[in-house]
């Protein structure tokens, strides 16, 4: 929809493949559903959804197996992220490296787009 022709709008790091299709062996899922919603200090928040089928209007990419679908509200503010799942001492999770983000909150869990973010794209 809302991606460059011939390039997906997101891109999958290894570690992210191998979690996104361990999670939708075990959820028996079609893929996980990203999605952006108002919340959070800094305006925006990540969204992430187990999903049974895909909405036609959804962005899929796929990689190795691994199946990501972009809610139709998400796709021009996440054109160019990267996501990878990292591991640590404390915590794991999934990590997006988003250009289009100018702003996060200290808990890493808000941010804060562009304001031209998926304009012309």
């Amino acid at each position: 929809m809302f991606g460059i022709p011939g390039r997906q709008a997101v891109t999958l790091t290894p570690a992210a493949i191998t979690q996104i299709r361990r999670l939708m062996e075990r959820q028996g899922a079609e893929g996980l559903r990203i999605g952006v919603k108002k919340g959070g200090c800094a305006g925006m928040e990540y969204t992430m959804d187990y999903v049974s089928e895909v909405n036609p209007l959804d962005e899929v990419v796929e990689q190795d197996g691994a199946r990501v679908l972009i809610a139709p509200m998400a796709q021009m503010f996440l054109i160019g992220t990267e996501i990878d799942y990292e591991t640590s001492m404390l915590e794991a999770g999934f990590r997006f490296r988003n250009p289009n983000v100018v702003e996060s909150c200290g808990c890493g869990e808000s941010i804060k787009f562009r304001e031209d973010a998926g304009e012309g794209a």
